[in-house]
């Protein structure tokens, strides 16, 4: 069997043009994927986790239960991942949450959750990935690497393809990256501006005075001369339409979420030249729908706190590694996230002090720390649901396999309901 359309969950790019050859139970081949994309269909299921309980395998049911107690007993617990799960899968958890009075973020709070507090700051204009094919003369990547993050980035939306008013494709368009160090997105550039660290902050501010005529008071700004940045704020003003691609070179770096906040004001201020749009390079499958879910539910896009029965909102309080660091939570359920391979080590001290609830259909780092382990099935794969790209735009993605476990969305509500009784 043949299925098109194909919506893949990997990065935030969401290509949804994938073909799958499917025999029986099995994806043996995959067109039009990356590398990346095409190793998750391919491999998803191996290998595959059975339900465990302190290292023993046990029944799906008794699993369910096991982390119904955990829950129910927790005086403080922490909901944490959701970005490469569905929307379905997104709201399920905020409804847990609720019910059990627990803490809930996504892992926007260790990549872009400093774009979303700059966009609650200044605002931002964006706009659609369609709209970058079809209109931008001017593709500007600051701190960003899609070449390595989202594979396919360049050919579908941003720097080759042929758009409506680019008919071109490549030849119609101007490439700048700006970075700390030279990438592999650097070497398509037609500019490359190699920053100092740190040094995001006074560069866009340096553009932005430019813009206003405000001469800067040196020649040479973030280790780069002034006559450069000028040359570029020239070119963003004389583009028909531009866009400004952002990654977590601004977003965790110092000055983290008011870098963001001057590269939101420079694209403002262009808009007074030009038409200039800004998109954050959102990385795993899910994590713009995990924000846009929360929003929809709680009025918060992150680090939402139920303990005293309404959602409450704070960054730097209730953000998942700061609760872990500061040994308060008691109990933490992790849903298609591995915090326990990336978070800092005091977080994942603790990590490994409480009981920890994994869902997850194959074995991680965090994982093999759990109490409980629960299998589930793949959004996108083997479960269908809704995702939000990085601009925001949402698809549908395909069931093309059926596995014997439920999707995350199942679980949870079964996990709701048994703690509610």
């Amino acid at each position: 069997m043949r299925v098109n359309n194909v919506v893949c969950m990997f990065c935030g790019a969401l290509c949804d043009d994938l073909e799958l050859v499917v025999e029986g139970d099995r994806i043996t081949e995959v067109r039009k994927g990356c590398a990346i994309g095409k190793k998750k269909f391919l491999h998803y299921q191996e290998p595959v986790l059975s339900p465990m309980v302190d290292g023993k395998v046990v029944d799906l049911e008794e699993a369910i239960q096991v982390a119904v107690d955990i829950l129910s007993s927790s005086r403080y617990p922490l909901i944490y991942g959701l970005s490469s799960t569905t929307c379905e899968g997104q709201v399920a958890a905020v409804r847990l949450a609720k019910a059990i009075g627990a803490n809930i973020d996504s892992t926007s709070s260790v990549c872009h959750g400093p774009s979303t507090i700059a966009k609650q700051i200044v605002g931002v204009s964006t706009a659609t990935l369609g709209e970058v094919k079809n209109r931008a003369d001017l593709v500007i990547f600051w701190g960003c690497n899609p070449a390595a993050s989202h594979p396919r980035h360049f050919n579908r939306y941003s720097v080759l393809p042929k758009g409506q008013f680019i008919p071109g494709g490549r030849e119609g368009r101007r490439v700048v990256v700006v970075d700390v160090r030279p990438t592999p997105t650097a070497r398509i550039a037609d500019t490359f501006l190699q920053v100092t660290p740190g040094g995001d902050y006074e560069a866009l501010s340096t553009l932005r005075a430019l813009l206003k005529k405000i001469p800067p008071d040196r020649e040479e700004v973030a280790g780069i001369p002034l006559a450069r940045w000028e040359e570029l704020a020239e070119a963003c003003k004389a583009a028909r339409y531009g866009i400004l691609f952002f990654g977590m070179g601004l977003t965790m770096s110092r000055g983290r979420y008011m870098n963001v906040v001057a590269a939101l004001s420079l694209v403002r201020d262009l808009n007074a030249f030009t038409r200039f749009g800004a998109i954050a390079m959102r990385g795993h499958g899910n994590v713009t729908g995990s924000e846009q879910a929360l929003a929809w539910t709680t009025g918060y896009p992150f680090a939402v706190n139920f303990s005293r029965g309404t959602p409450r909102y704070s960054p730097g309080e209730f953000t998942a590694v700061d609760l872990l660091a500061r040994g308060e939570v008691d109990a933490v359920l992790v849903i298609a996230s591995d915090p326990a391979a990336h978070f800092p080590a005091a977080a994942v001290r603790h990590l490994e002090q409480v009981p920890v609830i994994a869902l997850d259909p194959h074995p991680t780092v965090t994982t093999s720390v759990a109490k409980v382990v629960i299998p589930c099935a793949v959004s996108g794969i083997s479960a269908a649901g809704t995702a939000y790209r990085m601009d925001g735009v949402p698809l549908r993605a395909k069931k093309v396999i059926s596995v014997a476990y439920p999707s995350d969305a199942e679980i949870l509500a079964s996990i709701s309901e048994g703690v509610k009784q």
